[in-house]
């Protein structure tokens, strides 16, 4: 990126759809000499304002890739400290119902605590008729897990003799995904250098357009979210077509 885009694309040749892979986070700490939690509460901040600003636009959704299945495995005082983030984060949606932001939680939440699944569902159901734009915080996610999910939904219901297997198509694969009900992400941005999907949104990414960028999560601003958006409206879509 040689410069960042002072103003956004007018509004119609905006996406529907955006996901975000918000990455850089330690590595923006450890640049700074700081513990690793003290990027997550930077990104956390980056997260919020990027939302507010993906509204005015007119945006009507974002997917935000917060904790895959595999970040277990990172060290339990990193993994705590990002749970922690996500229920203030939930905890402060009374402050902005203003904003009118539907929030739904991607992934599965068996692993979660009970206090958090039920700050979840709240949130969720509080913002179930927000029509301002819809937040999709990708939680304990993977596109593979999330493939899988969905097989076995539609293997159940074909159980259950409510489907036959030659009646599924992508359509009912497409509704048995935590998206369904959404349109699939147009662009997908990922910062920090990376350039790699890292088990996002495999499904739904088929025909997104991708932006990488070379900017540290937390040091990304509604300018930088403006050049992915121009590198977006100048990608030509053919969908397999001429």
């Amino acid at each position: 990126m040689n410069e960042t885009a002072p103003t956004p694309p007018s509004r119609e040749l905006l996406p529907r759809h955006i996901g975000i892979i918000m990455d850089g986070n330690g590595r923006w700490a450890a640049k700074r000499g700081l513990p690793r939690n003290m990027g997550h509460q930077e990104g956390a901040k980056t997260f919020g304002k990027i939302i507010r600003y993906a509204r005015t636009l007119g945006i009507g959704a974002v997917t935000a890739y917060a904790f895959s299945t595999e970040n277990w495995k990172r060290p339990k005082d990193e993994v705590d400290a990002l749970m922690s983030l996500l229920r203030r984060y939930l905890g402060e949606l009374e402050q902005h119902k203003d904003e009118n932001a539907r929030l739904c939680i991607l992934g599965d939440r068996s692993p979660l605590s009970e206090e958090l699944r039920r700050a979840i569902e709240r949130a969720e159901e509080g913002s179930r008729n927000n029509t301002g734009i819809t937040v999709n915080i990708a939680l304990n996610y993977g596109g593979r897990d999330e493939i899988v999910h969905g097989a076995r939904k539609l293997a159940e219901a074909c159980v259950r003799g409510e489907l036959r297997p030659e009646e599924i198509d992508e359509g009912h694969f497409s509704a048995a995904l935590y998206t369904a009900g959404q349109p699939d992400p147009d662009v997908i941005i990922r910062p920090s250098g990376e350039m790699r999907l890292s088990n996002f949104m495999l499904w739904q990414s088929a025909y997104a357009e991708l932006v990488f960028m070379h900017v540290l999560w937390p040091d990304f601003t509604p300018e930088h979210l403006n050049w992915a958006l121009w590198e977006y409206t100048g990608r030509n879509r053919r969908f397999g077509g001429v």
